[in-house]
């Protein structure tokens, strides 16, 4: 192979890799906004994923989704809605050691909290969500004043580490995680913003 057959191809690949890489991120955002929110979430199994999907969807899709896996530079965003799922009363790892290394730039922005949580399948009461959201998530992100919901979620035992499968083996299988509720959500935040 000629060497400028070569240095083309090197080059070619490299953008083609830069390119990749760029478009394998989680990033949702079908209908750009002035308002320039985020979902930015914390999940174990994908539950909280798609409670901020449906979140998003319910605002019109205005609002880019996050994984906080991908470490979000959340700068350029007015408004942020931050979720998790639950396992043991805490959010993920990477969550809390997120919003607790940008809770100053992030507080201020929050407009919406979520928890999404299995509750072993009873219903979500006020004491529920003051313990997960007032008491726990809002001071964690430095949040004031921000809509908050918990949701039912729901258990994949195939997606749960075997030691967790073998502790949630007693639940079974269960999805209480409605798309219409999370829309609804997305809605009213959008309607106090």
């Amino acid at each position: 192979m000629e060497r400028r057959a070569f240095l083309g191809l090197g080059l070619t690949g490299i953008g083609a890799v830069a390119l990749a890489k760029k478009g394998m991120a989680l990033e949702y955002y079908p209908n750009p906004s002035d308002k320039k929110w985020a979902v930015v979430y914390g999940t174990w199994c994908g539950t909280a994923r798609d409670a901020g999907l449906w979140i998003s969807e319910g605002m019109g899709g205005i609002a880019d989704v996050f994984d906080v896996r991908e470490n979000p530079d959340l700068a350029k965003f007015e408004n942020i809605i931050i979720g998790s799922a639950i396992r043991s009363a805490k959010v993920t790892p990477e969550l809390q050691a997120f919003l607790e290394k940008n809770q100053s730039a992030i507080g201020p922005k929050v407009r919406g909290l979520y928890i999404v949580c299995g509750n072993m399948r009873r219903p979500v009461t006020p004491e529920l969500t003051k313990q997960l959201i007032t008491d726990y998530l809002a001071p964690l992100c430095g949040a004031k004043d921000a809509a908050a919901r918990v949701f039912l979620g729901r258990v994949t035992p195939r997606l749960l580490p075997p030691d967790i499968r073998e502790q949630m083996k007693m639940m079974g299988e269960y999805d209480n995680l409605k798309r219409p509720d999370c829309m609804a959500f997305g809605e009213e935040i959008l309607g106090r913003a």
